[in-house]
């Protein structure tokens, strides 16, 4: 079989290998077939040409491969086996090995290139993970003994730890994994709801009306019965799926939750019954059940899907788009997003009709969630129910997403406080420090505080300032006290200051090192080009910040030369991206006089 030809050409070329002198990949040129068989499409050997080696060496094999400057020559000399072993077997045309043996000639410069580019971004890439780890472990990165030492511990550690410690800033700081906070009712409230649920109520009428009734070899109603069903029930059924009515995807719930199983060839009452006169968790787990099933849609692989089953294949990313959203989504924001998402996946023609049919199909997926009392609204703006965010939320949980509750931290130290206020916005961000200073003393949150600023990061340090803001003056002796540490200085004289202490005086480089701060906090976390657009956004207009730019080289900051850089390279100024890389210049020399 075609889908066995890389096994049978390595069995080949191992029998081949063995009668000829020198060193012989055998693993590298399965990789290549491999490679050739997955990102070429090929379904043998034999159809390797010049265009297919060049796009296997310059395309797949880069994409695919991990690989340096000292791995080319072999990579090469592999290929050329390669080759060799194709003309002696007879598998290509003495004319076509000549041309593949010229094309991998005239291929060594670039390919030789372009493993030398991957190898550099992931050597920077590499880095750069090191470095933000390295930073959130408190190491000054311009104390070269220092990292050096923090690496050959990391090193020592078991692979499982290294992996775990580093999976958290892997990445560009953007995760598609983490949701925005939500607000949920008391579980009561949200039993209740889904007790009252058209999506409850349908499924459970269904369920007592096909009691004793006979089912297909496949476990479905009839025809007559799902017509006859949908009649009694009084159940909507705009689309369906071959001649069996729309009540079919509600029919595939009842069993899925067990409210009904089949026996003999009939309906007979299952297990999932007990839940709907049990706990509110049971209710709960039963409700999400039926949710999920009626949501995700399992498409037959070997058949084409209708307009109505491709809106339904995407209704969990319709789910997730209100979820995400801090204000109702109306319907044409809605199509929208689902049409691009639909063009970018399904093979969609222009003036495609599955286009205008998806429209119309949304239309009937939205009047089902509003009926079933996950989604309300109107064609103006839909948003989730508090049921609708429950579920959803519990389904994200389930695949695996980061999808934090309002409160979640307020029982928490302010470590935990700090880190989980990143993924929040700035409505829900006061409302968790309010939570969290409500449960303490204001002098024991202010010791919290100022003990994390003073062995944080920078961004640690910013965060926490801004959460000590919300503390009363009864916290004052412990922000006199943080005066005396260089990292909690500024912030405390701002604080002091702020909160009508006229006994100490806020310098202008105290604030320059707020800012430095500020800055290094954001380069923890985002690219340099956003980080130095956000931290503008916050200078208030009177600053000069030109004039604060010229002078940063001097403050006494761990960050500054870094902060510097990124304004020199990134600041739309060109004046002011100049100043900046004075200063970088002058800070360098600064550090390190040799």
């Amino acid at each position: 079989m075609a889908d066995d030809w890389v096994k049978t050409t390595v069995r080949e070329l191992t029998e081949w290998a063995g009668k000829r002198d020198g060193e012989f990949d055998l693993p590298g040129a399965g990789l290549l077939l491999e490679l050739a068989q997955e990102g070429l499409g090929l379904s043998g050997a034999a159809e390797l040409g010049p265009e297919e080696l060049q796009r296997l060496l310059l395309e797949e094999f880069p994409d695919a491969v991990v690989a340096g400057p000292d791995d080319v020559p072999a990579v090469l000399a592999t290929a050329e086996a390669l080759v060799d072993f194709l003309a002696e077997t007879g598998a290509v045309p003495a004319e076509r090995t000549r041309a593949l043996r010229a094309e991998l000639e005239r291929l060594e410069p670039e390919f030789t290139e372009i493993i030398a580019e991957n190898d550099a971004a992931d050597q920077a890439a590499a880095f750069e993970v090191l470095a933000r780890m390295m930073k959130a472990d408190g190491v000054d990165l311009t104390d070269e003994e220092a990292m050096e030492r923090w690496v050959r511990e990391f090193e020592a550690l078991p692979e499982e730890e290294r992996n775990a410690r580093a999976l958290p800033y892997l990445g560009d700081g953007d995760d598609d994994t983490i949701v925005p906070p939500v607000r949920l009712p008391p579980q009561a409230e949200l039993a209740a709801a889904a007790r009252d649920s058209r999506l409850l109520t349908d499924v459970r009428d269904l369920a007592a009306w096909a009691a004793g009734r006979s089912l297909t070899e496949d476990d479905e109603l009839t025809a007559a019965d799902a017509e006859a069903a949908a009649e009694a029930l009084d159940l909507s059924t705009p689309r369906r799926a071959k001649d069996i009515p729309e009540i079919t995807r509600l029919w595939w719930a009842v069993l899925e939750v067990e409210l009904v199983i089949s026996k003999d060839g009939k309906a007979r009452p299952g297990p999932g019954q007990a839940a709907l006169e049990g706990t509110d968790d049971e209710l709960l787990e039963l409700w999400l059940g039926i949710f999920d099933d009626v949501t995700t849609l399992e498409p037959d692989e070997d058949e084409q899907l209708t307009p109505y089953e491709v809106v339904q294949n995407e209704l969990p990313g319709v789910l997730l788009h209100l979820y995400e959203q801090e204000r109702p989504s109306t319907r044409e924001e809605l199509a929208g997003a689902l049409a691009e998402h639909i063009l970018q996946i399904y093979e969609v023609g222009e003036n495609d009709p599955l286009e205008g049919a998806a429209e119309y199909a949304l239309d009937l997926e939205l009047e089902d969630l509003t009926e079933w009392g996950v989604i309300e609204g109107d064609s103006g703006g839909y948003a989730l129910t508090p049921l609708g965010v429950w579920g959803v939320r519990e389904l994200l949980l389930a695949d695996g997403y980061t999808a934090p509750l309002v409160g979640d931290l307020a029982e928490g130290p302010a470590d935990a406080l700090i880190e989980g206020l990143v993924w929040h916005g700035e409505d829900t961000a006061d409302e968790e420090i309010e939570l969290w200073l409500e449960r303490r003393e204001p002098v024991a949150a202010a010791t919290e505080l100022v003990e994390l600023m003073q062995s944080g990061t920078p961004g640690t340090r910013h965060l926490a300032a801004a959460v000590l803001h919300h503390v009363d003056m009864a916290a004052a002796p412990v922000l006199r006290d943080a005066l005396a540490n260089r990292l909690t200085r500024p912030y405390a004289t701002l604080w002091l200051h702020e909160h009508g202490d006229d006994t100490t005086d806020m310098a202008p480089s105290e604030m320059t090192w707020i800012f430095i701060d500020m800055v290094a906090g954001l380069l923890e976390t985002s690219q340099p080009a956003e980080a130095i657009a956000s931290s503008l956004a916050d200078v208030p207009g009177e600053v000069d910040l030109l004039g604060m730019v010229r002078e940063m080289w001097r403050i006494d900051h761990p960050n500054v030369t870094e902060v510097l850089e990124a304004l020199g390279d990134h600041h739309p100024d060109k004046g002011l991206a100049k100043a900046a890389r004075k200063a970088a210049f002058k800070s360098r020399s600064t550090q390190d006089p040799a």
